[in-house]
């Protein structure tokens, strides 16, 4: 499996857009997390949470944390306090590596494969670290070992925090048996695409957001040629990350398990029921091959064609950059975005003009989304106890938590007279995402969330449906030759279908062509009878 590692990273191809609901990839925190916090008013340390003297490990100890998404410029006021409460609670220092949107992919893998002093990474199910993948080839220690079960001893805060659902996407057949391998995230836990609306440019043109609701994705182009038409020839209306815009408009939905930076396979979704069968019912395809697909492409080629499309979104150097400059200073009308909760209160304030978010589908819970956004411990870690510890602390406990994420009140944020975190100007030199700390929930609410949010987040995400092959993770191991080759073949042309950046019509049958010739079906089959067997056990 190392292999097909190998070689989907020396591809070089970073798909932002092929990132799992809730975590899009892009340069722009505010996009990637839509980042609520929690009703919690805890910012202030109580002396009734100072730990007695007799638990504090003797020991002194440093842990390196590798994270995703970040924008920090400065973390020197935050990790002073961040460690001073850290010695006093676990006699810990921590070390965080800021990876960004542009080089944690590569940075984090090769970090893993070289066994590194890093103790903890963050993974999920759409980063090239991939939990399922790093899980079974050993790179990750299993946290319910019972030889040596971290959870029992330290972690029994989180599982009293988590929903069930985070502890079901988290269990995994691993290098170690069948068990948990990494702390999830409690964050936007269903999946939810919306088109993604810059409401300010909307009404400038005579249109309101009932225009859009009641179109879709092939209904767009008199508005988009209103727009374009009015703001000129270098203005691109449709804003789109690729993987993100076909999934939105065909329904279909990543594979866990599958490539993180291709995603091969696909499922479709029921968009009016999600815990319906979609078209092709409990069936995993090969989605270039679809009606569907074709259809899609074209449509995309033609708004390509007309100017809708910035030709960048086609470069995977430039997009995520590009994309996430044009949603920050609004030359946008429509774009794509998977949601959070909330995110068009941030996303309008960051901004600086009204957002709004049309929903293509309801919220629903795939493993993909189960498995959005989790910390995993490195079985290289000399301190996987302490490593524990930390996660359990930094999940449990809203000052330490809202000190990582939000900063230092009085420099980053303060708060307002209902508990809305305000940020300031200094915000901007340090803002890790959210989504991949841990708990969202623990920090307060951001200003114009209001004081209940978090009851309204969690209700919102509780009662999102769950798609019938919840729990279904891909294992490659068997056609892992195919993969590789596979992963080449469409890093050549997935990105620019996706985009209409080439003519579907001669594109999608080479594609079609070099992808069967490469065991496309192969990887099908096998993706299918394990399904089957998958439903079988689960009774369905």
């Amino acid at each position: 499996m190392k292999k097909v590692l190998a070689t989907i990273l020396a591809c070089g191809l970073i798909i932002g857009s092929l990132a799992g609901c809730g975590n899009t990839a892009s340069n722009s925190s505010a996009d990637k997390a839509s980042t609520p916090a929690s009703k919690t008013e805890t910012t202030v340390v109580s002396t009734d949470n100072q730990t007695p003297a007799s638990d504090r490990p003797a020991d002194h100890v440093t842990l390196k944390m590798y994270l995703e998404g970040s924008n920090v410029a400065d973390d020197t006021a935050v990790l002073q306090k961040v460690n001073e409460y850290l010695d006093e609670k676990l006699n810990v220092t921590l070390e965080p590596i800021w990876g960004t949107w542009g080089d944690f992919d590569q940075g984090a893998v090769l970090s893993l494969q070289g066994a590194e002093d890093v103790d903890i990474y963050f993974t999920c199910s759409w980063t090239l670290n991939e939990y399922n993948r790093f899980a079974r080839d050993g790179y990750y220690v299993r946290l319910d070992d019972p030889n040596n079960n971290l959870i029992e001893k330290y972690g029994q805060d989180i599982l009293n925090l988590l929903p069930e659902v985070l502890i079901k996407g988290s269990t995994i057949e691993g290098a170690n048996g069948y068990g948990i391998y990494a702390v999830n995230g409690y964050k936007d836990i269903a999946c939810q695409l919306c088109w993604d609306v810059n409401v300010d440019l909307l009404k400038k043109y005579g249109y309101t957001l009932a225009d859009i609701e009641n179109a879709d994705y092939y209904t767009f182009g008199d508005i988009l040629a209103t727009v374009k038409a009015g703001e000129g020839d270098s203005f691109y209306p449709l804003l789109v990350e690729g993987a993100v815009l076909e999934r939105m408009v065909d329904n279909s939905i990543i594979v866990a398990g599958d490539s993180g930076s291709n995603n091969l396979l696909s499922y479709y979704i029921n968009p009016k029921k999600t815990s319906d069968q979609g078209a092709y019912g409990n069936v995993i395809l090969n989605k270039f091959a679809t009606d569907e697909f074709k259809k899609f492409c074209k449509q995309t080629r033609e708004y390509y064609l007309a100017g809708y499309i910035d030709p960048d979104m086609a470069n995977p150097e430039k997009a995520n950059t590009v994309r996430a400059d044009k949603q920050l200073t609004g030359q946008y009308l429509i774009g794509t975005q998977s949601y959070s909760l909330g995110y068009e209160v941030q996303a309008s304030r960051e901004r600086g003009f009204e957002v709004a978010m049309v929903p293509t589908t309801p919220a629903y819970v795939d493993t993909t989304s189960s498995q959005g956004a989790m910390m995993a411990i490195s079985t290289a870690s000399k301190n996987p106890d302490r490593a524990m510890m930390f996660l359990n602390l930094l999940n449990t406990d809203p000052y330490l938590f809202t000190l990582l994420d939000f900063g230092v009140e009085g420099v980053h944020y303060n708060l307002n007279e209902i508990g809305e975190a305000v940020f300031t100007d200094e915000r901007g030199n340090y803002m890790p995402w959210t989504n991949g700390l841990g708990n969202v929930t623990l920090l307060p609410p951001q200003e114009g969330q209001g004081a209940d949010f978090w009851d309204n987040f969690k209700a919102y995400y509780g009662n999102a449906d769950e798609i019938p092959i919840l729990g279904f993770t891909f294992n490659p191991a068997n056609v892992e030759n195919e993969f590789a080759a596979l992963a080449n073949v469409a890093a050549e042309y997935v990105l620019p279908l996706y985009t209409g950046a080439v003519d579907p019509d001669e594109k999608i049958p080479e594609f079609l062509d070099k992808l069967e010739k490469n065991g496309m079906q192969k990887v099908v089959d096998e993706a299918n009878a394990q399904l089957k067997s998958f439903l079988a056990a689960q009774g369905k």
